[in-house]
């Protein structure tokens, strides 16, 4: 039998803790059978573009995942297609799971991990730029891992950044004074994270929002929007200026922050695994800036694929059905 997972489905089971410690754990464990992890992107006719993760596998799942996506940046949502969940030795379908909430969980909770473990241990005063579902995820993780005392939020829709800063101030039991809303003006961005200990970019930007001076000393950047060739948040003298962590580096090269850098960032870059297991520092000192800048891996997909399929199968929640009658 196979186990169809909605969107509201995967909502009523996850647990963002629990889903912190599988990302966790599979970081430290990497990816099962040695291959490098495939990502492949297509441009169909129209405006969007297709992708694909395959296989995702982690050493001790005894499954793995095939993940097909459209994007659709003017769409809402903009990420839509299926997580297919398979047995690891007879290759059963055992689950279809909604990607979009798949991947908004996976990368928001896997990079609110990443900006614990690199951040400065006090920084408390978060500064978000896009305003989308990721960012949704990356606040969740970040307030189940450490406190967090102000908020500012810009989007270049002022609404959505107003109702983001209201929604997550009121989570962390925040006033007013301490949960502001920057608009689209040219200057709102660098207002927005001038302060700011953490910053969060989760946009659509093909040319950098962000550079050196814009960031305070000290400050951690987790930048989630240079996951395919031609995206970018991060100007090179930035990625220069910090210590980066990515999730893979040779991916990150390819098609993430790392295209653009230069060789020296490239060949300095660790990955989060690495920091995660003790393998690499992370943060070189109280004054340097960090950065986290993923682009996202078929293990991660596994990882909380795996999570939701057994908290579903525990709470009878899906439908079941016989794929093959």
């Amino acid at each position: 039998m196979t186990l169809l997972l909605t969107r509201s489905d995967l909502e009523s089971v996850l647990d963002p803790a629990a889903c912190l410690a599988e990302l966790r754990r599979g970081f430290t464990a990497g990816s099962a059978g040695g291959d490098a992890a495939r990502r492949v992107v297509a441009r169909p006719p129209g405006p969007g573009t297709a992708t694909a993760l395959l296989p995702g596998a982690v050493e001790g799942i005894p499954a793995y995942t095939v993940k097909v996506n459209a994007k659709f940046p003017g769409s809402r949502p903009a990420l839509r297609g299926v997580v297919c969940l398979h047995d690891l030795g007879t290759g059963e379908l055992l689950a279809l799971l909604d990607s979009a909430t798949v991947t908004a969980w996976r990368t928001g909770l896997a990079a609110a991990l990443g900006t614990h473990v690199l951040a400065r241990p006090g920084a408390d005063a978060v500064a978000v730029v896009g305003a989308g579902a990721q960012a949704e995820l990356v606040m969740r993780g970040l307030a189940a891992l450490r406190p967090v005392r102000r908020l500012a939020v810009h989007d270049l829709d002022a609404g959505r950044a107003e109702a983001f800063a209201a929604r997550h101030g009121a989570l962390l039991g925040l006033d007013a004074s301490a949960a502001a809303s920057y608009g689209a003006g040219p200057d709102a961005v660098r207002e927005a994270v001038r302060d700011a200990g953490i910053v969060v970019t989760a946009t659509w930007a093909r040319s950098p929002i962000l550079d050196a001076p814009d960031v305070a000393p000290g400050a951690h950047v987790t930048s989630l929007g240079a996951d395919e060739p031609g995206k970018a948040e991060l100007a090179p003298g930035l990625l220069r200026a910090a210590r980066v962590v990515v999730d893979d580096v040779a991916l990150a090269a390819e098609m993430g922050a790392l295209a653009g850098a230069g060789p020296e960032v490239e060949r300095s870059a660790a990955t989060l695994g690495d920091v995660l297991a003790g393998r690499a520092p992370g943060r070189a000192a109280e004054d340097g800036r960090t950065v986290y800048a993923p682009v996202g891996l078929p293990w991660q997909d596994l990882a909380l694929s795996w999570a939701a399929f057994n908290m579903a199968r525990s709470n009878q929640v899906g439908l079941a059905f016989d794929f093959l009658g």
